[in-house]
């Protein structure tokens, strides 16, 4: 397998994390568990393999262009045959400026992305999978996505101040208290919520939590941490409470996480 990541272009510097491409030259088949990384993405299938994510108890494949709104909980997914994954990964905030539907619609949901934004989707896949070099797939899904930017510019100025309350938030993970956030971005706390929800699909503590999750995993990575100076760091008071939110978002207990770090948690560590 083979997972690399490009950087985008000045231009969408300020509203695109990064482009992934996932390559898997054998059919070996396996099953993962995708955890909440904080972002949306939308990812065109470009191989001859199938990708299928839970719904209700069983698998359905997922389509071949996906959505994929906010995880706010473990997901499983499960892959067969040879896969060539071209991923937009947008920051928390950003996918609002590309898309005019409340975002949380799409919370824990693989969509088409079709579906959303139209025929026009369908036109980009068939030109990608036409387009057998990296680059020029890139310059593809960057002209598509300046299109899109053009027609959304009426909800940029919420989208800014969304940004810019993510990164007070962002800034001390140990400060939670979202009425001071509110005060100091001069909105009340329910707007501050329906902001947030709107434009990210998270609420002002899911994103918190989720925030510290993320930090927890990197912090988990490096070798002598432990798990009460992870619990600290990331802003708990104690270790129990840091443990309880850790499996709310895994399943499983930090520990266990360590013993068994999968492949697709390992890309989408922050």
């Amino acid at each position: 397998m083979e997972f690399s990541l490009i950087h985008p272009s000045d231009p969408l510097k300020p509203y695109v994390k990064h482009y992934f491409l996932f390559v898997s030259a054998s059919d070996q088949a396996f099953n993962d568990t995708v955890f909440p990384s904080g972002d949306m993405e939308a990812i065109f299938n470009l191989g001859t393999g199938s990708w299928e994510r839970m719904v209700d108890g069983r698998f359905e494949k997922t389509p071949p262009t996906e959505l994929w709104g906010q995880i706010t909980s473990p997901l499983s997914i499960r892959s067969s045959g040879r896969h060539v994954m071209l991923g937009i990964r947008f920051f928390t905030h950003s996918a609002s400026y590309f898309f005019k539907e409340d975002l949380a619609a799409f919370n824990n949901q693989v969509t088409d992305l079709g579906a959303v934004l139209g025929k026009r989707v369908a036109i980009l896949h068939s030109q990608l999978l036409e387009t057998p070099e990296i680059s020029g797939r890139i310059e593809l899904v960057e002209a598509y996505l300046m299109e899109r930017l053009r027609r959304q510019q009426q909800i940029a100025h919420r989208a800014d101040k969304v940004a810019h309350i993510l990164s007070s938030i962002r800034q001390d993970v140990t400060e939670s208290n979202m009425t001071r956030i509110a005060t100091r971005h001069g909105i009340t706390t329910r707007y501050l919520q329906r902001l947030l929800q709107q434009h990210t699909g998270l609420s002002p503590k899911s994103f918190d939590k989720i925030n510290r999750f993320q930090k927890s995993l990197s912090l988990l990575g490096v070798p002598g941490h432990s798990l009460t100076e992870v619990a600290y760091r990331c802003g708990y008071f104690d270790q129990s409470h840091f443990i309880r939110d850790f499996k709310a978002f895994t399943g499983i207990t930090p520990t266990a996480y360590l013993q068994n770090i999968t492949l697709m948690n390992q890309l989408l560590i922050q």
